[in-house]
């Protein structure tokens, strides 16, 4: 069985896929945590009109630490510029990690175009409200230095998740997340996870729109809240996913670690989220 941050596209004849829209977050390029590799593979399986990075793209609270940009980080960037020189519409909306970045909305670098906020509309009329999320973070707005010292302790996390993941590969066990594992299992993470949403889900009523996306959290989800599209594109640290929206407007999660253990050889269509919903 393939590990899924090892394998490469070539490898696994992954299939082009074609698709309108694409919203990744939580890259955090410039720490060892960043499965910068796993991303570029799958950036090299889609094409699509609009690429959303949602946040959280480059992790300036680490870099201020601790100088860490190997080759794969500068690949994922030029990958990126490459995209947008090519005609892909790519719209940067900063998040907390990259938060330097906020004061450079409405300009336009290389073809990426930053904004504060977004609103998309999909190929089936709905309005969807692109935000990275930390504003209704509670620790992030009151207490930053808390903040700092849990992304201290999150980091910690995901090193030993390495050398755990390193001893399975050598077992011929696929990768498993730890600190996923933990937010899951930990009450008070499930119900900040749930506060969250709610808080996203309610904000958005308010703006009017029939959905937001957004990031932040590091947590997949695609459901409805009340009446409004909660969609959270995760992250490429631990789940390695992505929002995408199909031409015909249907959107749907994509796990790419589960999808490159799997083997797969043809586009994602299950759990795809209705035009109606």
């Amino acid at each position: 069985m393939p590990h899924p941050h090892a394998s490469t596209a070539d490898d696994l004849d992954v299939p082009h896929w074609k698709l309108r829209t694409v919203w990744v977050s939580d890259i955090h390029l410039g720490t060892p945590g960043c499965q910068a590799r796993a991303l570029l593979d799958f950036l090299k399986a889609v094409e699509c009109e609009t690429l959303f990075l949602v946040g959280d793209i480059i992790d300036g609270w680490q870099l201020k630490r601790s100088w860490y940009w190997p080759q794969a980080h500068n690949d994922v960037v030029q990958k990126l510029l490459r995209r947008a020189r090519k005609g892909t519409r790519v719209i940067f909306v900063p998040g907390n990690h990259d938060e330097f970045a906020r004061r450079y909305v409405e300009h336009n670098f290389g073809g990426v175009e930053v904004a504060d906020e977004w609103i998309h509309q999909t190929a089936d009329g709905r309005r969807l409200w692109v935000t990275h999320g930390d504003l209704f973070d509670g620790v992030i707005q009151c207490a930053k230095w808390l903040a700092y010292v849990g992304d201290s302790l999150y980091e910690f996390t995901l090193k030993l998740n390495r050398a755990f993941n390193s001893l399975r590969a050598r077992l011929g066990l696929p990768y498993w997340s730890l600190s996923k594992y933990l937010k899951l299992k930990v009450k008070r993470a499930v119900s900040f996870i749930s506060d969250f949403e709610v808080a996203v889900a309610r904000e958005a009523r308010k703006r009017g729109v029939h959905g937001v996306v957004c990031g932040h959290i590091h947590h997949a989800e695609l459901r409805d809240i009340d009446g409004i599209l909660y969609a959270n594109d995760g992250d490429w640290v631990e789940s390695l996913t992505a929002l995408v929206e199909h031409p015909d407007g249907r959107l749907e999660i994509i796990d790419w670690a589960a999808h490159v253990r799997a083997g797969q050889h043809a586009a994602p269509t299950d759990a795809a989220v209705p035009a109606t919903a």
